[in-house]
């Protein structure tokens, strides 16, 4: 006789992926951010210790010094598209599917981004 197990559903992504590049930041300990034409995207914030924050920082490009602006420590920002599941109600990126380093010159010519300054 087989024993019956309650069935858990596991989190899924709010909506399909989509392909987002602008500014990649880590102003301050624990929070990074995406920046890109039409909002700020928290990926991760100081203290987040749920799953879904830790799997999307693991796909998180890494940068090459030349290639990040360093705003003092391992902190500042970079340029990069990542293809991402997102909560537009919360802001929040809940999955990363792809993630690609863009040299900064990218996002310093593009015009609908704002400027570092102004985040």
């Amino acid at each position: 006789m087989g024993s019956a197990l309650p069935m858990v559903r596991c989190a899924e992504p709010a909506g399909a992926f989509e392909r987002r590049c602008g500014w990649l930041a880590n102003p301050t300990p624990g929070n990074w951010w995406l920046v890109d034409r039409d909002r700020s995207w928290t990926l991760s914030s100081q203290g987040d210790d749920n799953p879904v924050a830790t799997a999307v920082m693991d796909r998180v490009p890494a940068f090459d010094a030349d290639e990040f602006v360093s705003t003092g420590s391992y902190y500042g920002h970079g340029c990069a598209c990542l293809t991402v599941s997102t909560d537009p109600d919360e802001g929040r990126v809940l999955a990363i599917g792809t993630s690609k380093r863009l040299p900064l010159s990218t996002c310093e010519a593009d015009k609908s981004l704002p400027a570092p300054a102004d985040w």
